[in-house]
């Protein structure tokens, strides 16, 4: 008897537990939404940071890739400038046009390659430049969104 006594106190007990759920003042639910605002920017922000730092690594990669495909281009331009001088003086020999025609067809592929390098350098310094914009921008709008906090006053 007193076993199911304490049984079913307890059960009342439990069964009674969640409706005695805490009010939450709009302040606070405010606040709430402050903070989650906040870990969202920060999140957004270390993930830009992160981005921000592969580009960079990535420049240094790029620009050698950019001075060896010019210097290339160059070599190629003066290989195809000799090799048409050359067939300037014997133009009806047949190894001489085959050679100027080649060099001609390298000179035309190095240069594209040096373009195209090129490209992909100045897009690669339109995200860096992007994300350091974007950066900015989230740090302001974090710095904006925290709590004026002052030291309290020593008496």
């Amino acid at each position: 008897m007193k076993n199911n006594t304490i049984i079913a106190s307890l059960s009342l007990i439990l069964l009674a537990f969640p409706l005695t759920a805490q009010v939450v003042s709009k302040d606070s639910l405010a606040t709430l939404k402050a903070e989650r605002q906040m870990l969202e920017i920060g999140k957004r922000l270390n993930e830009n940071k992160t981005q921000l730092a592969k580009l960079e690594n990535e420049r240094e990669g790029k620009l050698m890739e950019v001075s060896q495909t010019s210097e290339n281009a160059q070599k190629s331009a003066d290989a195809n400038k000799q090799a048409a001088d050359k067939l300037r003086d014997e133009s009806q020999d047949r190894k001489l046009a085959r050679r100027a025609n080649n060099s001609a067809g390298s000179a035309k592929s190095d240069a594209k390659k040096a373009r195209k390098a090129g490209y992909s350098l100045k897009k690669l310094d339109s995200d860096i430049n992007s994300l350091k914009a974007s950066i900015q921008k989230d740090e302001k709008e974090l710095a904006d969104m925290q709590p004026n906090i002052l030291p309290e006053p020593m008496y």
